[in-house]
């Protein structure tokens, strides 16, 4: 399989979709003329254009809100935010209207739509820009919260988000776009509410998302090259739909779990799997279960401080040692 980055990966998932159903659509801040903000969407106006690729105005009420209307007319409108950040300007449309509209219709109107754009700290670009919403989404019945790791999972759920019915929210990273994997150039999608073992192993589990996977990677390298510790690496992949079945068997396996994710850990997404493991797997704990998250403040704009919120590697290790 021919290796592109997760922004490639992204991109050609779009591209791909628009080819397959003319009812797809992507709508957004500067995803056209400007080529989008960090160039997913660079190439798609020049090969699909301006009715299939269209810029929208800085009003993400406004946009987000036409997205919803043009999805229950049929449309399947891709809806890109520059930041996640930005997505609180937009809440009524997004958590009260695209959630809501199947159950309070009776289920005669889907909302397939998807908003996508990049949901993560790390770049120095301050705490209205640095937001990780996972949780708050996933709070909500009625939407699909995914957050990929590697091009491979970005290329295949972004193409199950887009073909699902329902409203699908896709966190990606700043962070990531630039990683390469390997993609098949035959079509395929990922599909949403199936987590990912990245890495099997013994004697711990650790359980994350989006950059946290790779972190989580990392770390178990040092750990078994340094310690002898042979780690599991989960990958959630979704967030809502959760894989409840893949965390438990795990777990149940290692006896013991540390819990990674860059969101703050006051209601985090890792507290509601902390106790789903000890409802389901209390008796096969050999240690409590651990959380790791960045710390609880708004996000630092100093970029040596930003690296000290976040969780790397090394927090992760020391976290594991812990236990083991």
């Amino acid at each position: 399989m021919p290796e592109i980055t997760y922004r490639q990966a992204v991109k050609e998932a779009l591209s791909e979709e628009i080819e397959r159903d003319e009812n797809v659509v992507i709508i957004g801040e500067e995803v056209a003329q400007y080529n989008g903000a960090y160039k997913v969407t660079e190439g798609l106006l020049a090969k699909h254009g301006p009715k299939r690729v269209v810029d929208a105005p800085i009003s993400e009420a406004g946009f987000i809100g036409m997205g919803v209307g043009a999805s229950m007319l049929g449309i399947r409108p891709v809806m890109e935010l520059m930041f996640w950040s930005f997505a609180y300007v937009a809440w009524d449309q997004m958590i009260n209207n695209a959630a809501s509209l199947r159950y309070m219709s009776g289920g005669l109107i889907n909302v397939p739509i998807v908003i996508r754009g990049p949901a993560n700290g790390g770049t120095s670009v301050g705490a209205t820009h640095s937001h990780t919403p996972e949780n708050f989404i996933a709070n909500t019945p009625g939407l699909k919260v995914v957050c990929p790791a590697t091009p491979y999972d970005a290329k295949g759920l972004m193409k199950a988000a887009i073909r699902d019915n329902d409203p699908v929210y896709v966190m990606e990273s700043t962070v990531l776009y630039g990683n390469k994997g390997e993609v098949p150039e035959e079509d395929y999608i990922v599909p949403i509410g199936k987590a990912d073992v990245k890495r099997t192993g013994a004697d711990v589990s650790l359980i994350a998302h989006g950059r946290s996977v790779i972190m989580s990677l990392q770390a178990a390298e040092i750990l078994e090259n340094e310690h002898g510790i042979d780690c599991e690496v989960i990958d959630l992949r979704s967030i809502r739909p959760l894989d409840e079945e893949t965390i438990i068997e795990s777990v149940k396996k290692t006896g013991r779990a540390v819990l990674v994710e860059e969101n703050k850990p006051f209601c985090g997404v890792d507290a509601q799997i902390a106790y789903l493991i000890q409802n389901r797997a209390f008796d096969y704990l050999d240690a409590p279960v651990q959380r790791i998250s960045a710390i609880d403040a708004p996000a630092i704009y100093s970029p040596p401080l930003e690296k000290l919120q976040l969780p790397e590697a090394d927090v992760i290790v020391k976290k594991v040692l812990k236990i083991c």
